[in-house]
Order: C-alpha cells, then sequence, then structure tokens
C-alpha cells in the first residue's frame, strides 16, 4: 500500500515513462510505423488536426504507409505537412493516395538511431531521478513542519526510491527493446 505523499511523485514517474514511450514510438525502425505521424498536423479548415483526423492511415507492406483522405482536397495539405515535417521521407502522390516509402536503414543509421534512444532513455531516467529529489526535499521540509519523526520520512524516501528503481526498471525495458528493434535486420 502506496502513502499517498509518494503517490503524487509516481505519478509523475509514470508520466515521464509514458511520454518517452511516445517518443519512442516516433522513432522509425526502418519498418512502416503509422506513430511517426502523430507529432504531424494538417491544416483542416484553419485547425491543426492529427492526419490520422483527416486520413486513413494503413501499412499496406513492412515498409509502406498509406495515407488515403477522405476529401481529395486534403491530399496537397497532408503531402505538404509531411514534407515539412522532420521525419525525413518524401511523400509519393498519386492523385488518391499518398504513400511514404521507408527506406531500409544502413548500419550507420542503425547505430546513430541506437545512441538517440539511448540517449532519450537516459534523459527519461535524469527526470526519475529528479522527481526523486523533488520527494526526498518535500519529505524533509514535511519532518519539520508537520513534526513527523525520523523513521516515518526514511520510510517515506524509501518506499520512493523502491518505486524510482521500479521506473528507471520500465525505462531500461523500454529503451532495449527499441534498440532491438532498431538493429533488427
Amino acid at each position: 500500500m502506496s502513502d499517498k505523499r509518494v503517490k503524487a511523485y509516481e505519478e509523475k514517474m509514470e508520466k515521464t515513462v509514458q511520454f518517452l514511450q511516445t517518443d519512442l514510438q516516433a522513432v522509425r525502425a526502418g519498418r512502416a510505423n503509422p506513430h511517426v505521424l502523430d507529432k504531424i498536423r494538417v491544416d483542416y479548415y484553419g485547425t491543426p488536426t492529427p492526419i490520422q483526423g483527416v486520413a486513413n492511415v494503413s501499412v499496406p507492406e513492412a515498409r509502406i504507409i498509406q495515407i488515403a483522405p477522405w476529401e481529395k482536397k486534403m491530399l496537397k495539405e497532408i503531402s505538404r505537412a509531411i514534407s515539412a515535417s522532420d521525419i525525413g521521407i518524401n511523400p509519393t502522390n498519386d492523385g488518391t493516395t499518398i504513400r511514404l516509402v521507408f527506406p531500409e536503414l544502413t548500419g550507420e543509421r542503425r547505430k546513430q538511431l541506437s545512441k538517440d534512444v539511448k540517449k532519450m532513455g537516459d534523459e527519461a531516467k535524469v527526470a526519475l531521478r529528479n522527481i526523486r529529489r523533488d520527494g526526498n526535499d518535500a519529505f524533509k521540509k514535511l519532518k519539520k513542519s508537520e513534526d513527523l519523526s525520523e523513521d516515518v520520512v526514511a520510510d517515506l524516501q524509501d518506499e520512493l526510491q523502491k518505486s524510482t528503481d521500479k521506473f528507471i526498471k520500465e525505462v531500461d525495458k523500454l529503451v532495449d527493446a527499441k534498440v532491438k528493434e532498431i538493429t533488427t535486420v
């Protein structure tokens, strides 16, 4: 049973891990993954809208994403938004659908992506440790303001450390899985 004071910091840690998960989904791993389009917005009648909100996105083959807009006039908007984004793939437009063909990753590119993924994991771990530090500082202040015993504060800090360890293991698992996905030819 987790103390409610620790729970608040665990929720922040959970959000950090979810943020990392979202970022990792957007990393290209040689296979077509529709999540690379998640951050791209197209102008839909004056409103920035995700591509999935104006078109069907499918993966007909391992290295191709096919985008079929619901309105023909959205073809140009979607193509423009993809070209302006940082995914590094030029869309091909056949008049009804847009195709994104993902090239095979070179060995050098795989190494670079693996480094980038590990760096993202390290940044998430730093964020988790910062949350732990904030929690420990808050518990020390509680000791003074609420007159808590040393033992209660030590228990809170111990519980927070266990949560931190658990989330760091989760980050390591996510990073290892993504690196494996990237390095698998």
